[in-house]
């Protein structure tokens, strides 16, 4: 029987030809997440991008939804997809857009120069004192997925001793030079001169971080938080910098997005705020990436093999 597939991605001519080519035979209908309507989702087999997850109202003609995200929190609530409708992940697409930026969050904060752009718009020339060196440095990385594995290789050949923290054990990988399990980080935080955490929303990382983390952390340490926001509360992250209990802290990502406007955290000199933007589509070759996994699991979907990055919906991770 000839599939529906459903393309909710900002896809130009070529990727297109991709697409059908991988889907010969399939029956293509584009639109995009804000005005696809309910009868395109209802008459979908197949779904490529990130339909609204109220939409999908758990579809029986829906055998399989391809994201455009790493992330799957909307869809694996109950009730959302159909049990028998297969769900895959972007994973791998955006390990090199996001693990750069939180580098270069983790070296614009060791060097200070987050101070410096402030004294450029004052038009004061000013000195603030010492600064760090990654090659120096004890790095955490919280989450070794592709994007925390991306960015522990770049901390790594700054010469950093790096501790990749995951949720479950084995060999150590040549990017890190300890491993430690979840459940020990916080005999990790006290040793880190930088922890980056990359971690996903689940019910065991929901406000991993409290109080007592940033209390046994370094005076002088960095924070960097690309996962989830919501890894650490607005109220927590406030205390701890406002207080300088660490010297710094980058996120990408905030508890409430967008960060409301009378948020306390925009006023602090020692917070570096980007607005959930490291992922995304801003660094083009992220969707070329993601193009050519739906276009590679559409062929495998079809053809009756293995597809690449099923999420197990206990987890939101990818197998």
């Amino acid at each position: 029987m000839k599939k529906n597939v459903l393309v909710l991605l900002p896809v130009e001519a070529r990727h297109k030809e991709k697409l059908e080519a991988a889907g010969a035979g399939c029956c293509f209908v584009y639109s995009d997440p804000d005005t696809v309507t309910e009868e395109q989702i209802r008459a979908a087999n197949i779904i490529l991008g990130l339909p609204k997850a109220d939409m999908l109202k758990a579809s029986e003609n829906l055998e399989w939804l391809q994201l455009a995200s790493a992330g799957t929190d909307p869809y694996i609530v109950p009730g959302v997809l159909h049990p028998k409708t297969l769900l895959t992940n972007a994973t791998g697409a955006y390990s090199k857009a996001v693990a750069e930026h939180a580098f270069a969050l983790t070296l614009m904060l060791t060097k200070k120069l987050h101070l410096y752009r402030d004294e450029q718009r004052s038009r004061r020339w000013s000195d603030h004192g010492a600064v760090s060196s990654l090659s120096d440095s004890t790095v955490a990385v919280v989450g070794l997925g592709d994007i925390g594995r991306a960015y522990a290789r770049l901390v790594k050949a700054m010469g950093a001793y790096v501790i990749g923290v995951k949720r479950r054990g084995g060999n150590c990988p040549e990017y890190a030079d300890e491993l430690v399990l979840t459940q020990d980080l916080d005999s990790v935080l006290p040793r880190a001169d930088v922890v980056m955490s990359i971690l996903p929303n689940t019910a065991a990382t929901r406000y991993i971080y409290t109080d007592r983390s940033f209390d046994g952390m370094k005076d002088s340490a960095v924070f960097i938080n690309c996962g989830r926001g919501n890894a650490v509360s607005a109220e927590v992250l406030y205390r701890a910098l406002s207080a300088h209990k660490i010297a710094a802290a980058g996120v990408d990502v905030t508890e409430e997005e967008p960060l409301p406007a009378d948020s306390p955290l925009w006023g602090l000199e020692n917070l570096v705020i980007t607005p959930h933007i490291s992922g995304g589509f801003h660094l083009p070759e992220t969707f070329e990436r993601i193009v050519d996994i739906a276009a590679g699991n559409l062929a495998a979907f079809l053809a009756g093999g293995e597809l690449r990055s099923v999420v197990d919906f206990t987890t939101g991770y990818a197998r």
